[in-house]
């Protein structure tokens, strides 16, 4: 008898309209596979939704906080229902942005500069060099950053516009391209270049078709892609990740080439929509959508 797998979407985050999207994609493909497969839209009662339906495999295509932070994680844990993705530890300090830094500069990844400082600091005039990056601590597909270039007075001051808690992530602005490498297990499967055609890649850029060009593989010098794919899956192991993520980087090459990578992030929930870099990578590296999703839910565990 064929898996039945509980696709579980939406949630309460900011990312909500983008994991609906994510877990329907996902919901055909498994049951074209031949899943038998139950999609639940997450609420906060999940844990009893998941009990009523019992699932042999939580297939996780939620987005944000809440979903991609450990705490579904840790749900599905308590429950003993196998899930995809990285498991509780991995997806918490992926999401916690300061957290992963911390752990990725004691395995001496190339970072950008930055520190976290309280809102209020902004009051007092710049809080590093221009050009610098504000992010949210925990937020994803670039929800709430912002670019302050020299002559930009955005503060995150007004509740209005920065609703991500009173402590915020400031960054190096680094110039140059936005390179993503995607890793399924511990094999990678490549990289790709995402050329905005805005200020950068936001998220408007992200879920809007035209919006940016892709190129894959991406289009740089042979040696510096070897490099970032092998530091993409050193990045992945020393958080502790399983299943599929997709790590994020800026790639200087200004001074010539091969240039220096910067790495951002590591997203543990990588995109599943139409516009989304796992799937075009992977598709890349010979593997389609339904083969990604069935790899997934034969890949799904426990961490206990």
């Amino acid at each position: 008898m064929s898996k039945h797998v509980a696709v579980l979407m939406g949630g309460w985050s900011s990312e909500r309209e983008v994991s609906l999207t994510s877990g329907r994609a996902c919901v055909k493909a498994l049951q074209d596979e031949g899943y038998r497969v139950t999609p639940i839209d997450v609420g906060r009662d999940l844990a009893e939704q998941l009990v009523r339906v019992k699932p042999d495999v939580a297939f996780n295509a939620l987005h944000g906080p809440y979903g991609e932070d450990g705490t579904v994680q840790g749900l599905l844990e308590m429950i003993g229902i196998p899930y995809t993705h990285s498991g509780v530890l991995a997806s918490a300090l992926a999401m916690s942005k300061p957290m992963a830094k911390a752990v990725w500069a004691g395995h001496g990844l190339p970072l950008a500069e930055g520190k976290v400082v309280h809102r209020s600091a902004f009051a007092a005039g710049p809080v590093m060099p221009h050009p610098y990056v504000i992010k949210p601590l925990n937020e994803g597909s670039s929800v709430g950053v912002h670019i302050v270039f020299a002559g930009d007075n955005y503060q995150p001051q007004d509740d209005a516009s920065w609703r991500f808690g009173e402590t915020v992530l400031v960054e190096r602005y680094i110039a140059g391209r936005e390179i993503q490498v995607a890793v399924m297990g511990n094999r990678v499967l490549g990289g790709i270049e995402i050329q905005a055609h805005g200020r950068f890649y936001d998220y408007e850029a992200k879920y809007t078709d035209g919006k940016a060009t892709h190129l894959m593989p991406a289009p740089i010098h042979k040696d510096a892609y070897e490099q970032v794919c092998a530091l993409t899956l050193e990045a992945h192991l020393a958080l502790g990740c399983r299943g599929v993520t997709r790590a994020d980087w800026r790639y200087d090459d200004t001074a010539g080439e091969p240039g220096k990578f910067y790495l951002l992030e590591i997203n543990t929930q990588p995109g599943m929509t139409p516009l989304s870099l796992v799937p075009e990578i992977a598709a890349h590296a010979g593997i389609g959508f339904g083969a990604l999703v069935r790899w997934m839910v034969e890949d799904a565990s426990c961490d206990r």
